[in-house]
């Protein structure tokens, strides 16, 4: 079995419910605390065993390129002041290793489905992880790193996705999976339905924008037809692969914020400050004044 050594980053979306703050700035690059959404999602990989990033980016996004780069000027000058070893070590944690990290352009605004097909040539012939950047996850243990573990049990065609509850009445909002049978830590999915009508539903188990997938996906989104909203759906090619290619399913440690969303923007603001032993103590003063404890 090929390990997962690969990574694909669609950052190439407009960032609309964030407007303004994102006329000009990516929505990746909008600070968790005091790291970029993106450099929260690579740590993520990082620590799963990822070696190549590949970032599928879009106009107005080199920000995100200068961003993991090595900016020599910044560098020089706090090894000059010679008292700036703390910063220095946080930009070196930062940093992938140089010809880690790849970009491509997605030229058009297409979808989840046409961005990591873009990455095509860049993932060749071998299993690779997808990780949507407005999507985190906080747990002791990185969700891709259980991810990958529990790849290591399943078939050498094995896809794997993460998935996980939500509430019976908000199911017709998310991407659904039926459940079949249990595998080690993961489960056969049976099914996959996009935003089903409500009540009719499989499970109320979502996939929650972290994938492992076989390089047959991209033969599939190359051919993909528009679905939702015009645009070539993941979901739909994943739909065709399930018919040739098992698929499973992950029910991860941890707890999920949509940055996509401003209240989970701001969830994850207050949660991972206030695990953060350096502010956390001020940071949860500040709170009790606003709410009034």
């Amino acid at each position: 079995m090929n390990e997962i050594t690969k990574a694909v980053f669609p950052v190439a979306g407009l960032g609309t419910r964030f407007l303004p703050a994102t006329k000009a700035m990516p929505k990746e690059m909008l600070t968790v605390v005091d790291r970029p959404l993106i450099q929260h999602v690579v740590d993520e990989a990082r620590a799963a065993g990822i070696e190549h990033f590949i970032m599928v980016t879009g106009r107005n996004k080199g920000v995100i390129e200068d961003h993991f780069d090595l900016q020599y000027e910044l560098q020089r000058t706090l090894e000059e002041r010679g008292n700036k070893k703390a910063e220095l070590s946080i930009l070196a944690e930062a940093q992938p290793a140089a010809g880690a990290t790849s970009f491509t352009r997605q030229q058009a605004p297409l979808g989840l489905g046409h961005a990591v097909w873009c990455a095509r040539d860049i993932v060749g012939d071998e299993p690779f992880a997808v990780l949507l950047p407005d999507m985190l996850i906080k747990g002791e243990k990185s969700c891709l790193a259980q991810m990958v573990d529990a790849y290591k049990d399943l078939g050498a065609n094995a896809n794997l996705l993460a998935v996980e509850e939500v509430p019976e009445d908000q199911t017709h909002m998310y991407g659904i999976v039926g459940i079949g049978k249990q595998k080690g830590k993961a489960f056969e999915i049976t099914q996959m339905v996009e935003k089903p009508p409500r009540g009719t539903a499989p499970s109320n188990l979502i996939i929650t924008g972290r994938y492992i997938l076989q390089p047959e996906i991209f033969d599939l989104l190359a051919t993909q037809t528009g679905g939702a909203g015009g645009e070539i759906q993941i979901t739909d090619s994943m739909i065709k692969l399930a018919k040739t290619q098992p698929f499973y399913g992950l029910k991860f440690e941890g707890k999920s914020f949509d940055c996509g969303s401003k209240i989970g923007f701001l969830a994850a603001n207050v949660a991972y400050a206030l695990e953060r032993p350096d502010i956390a103590p001020a940071f949860r003063q500040e709170i009790k004044k606003l709410l009034g404890d």
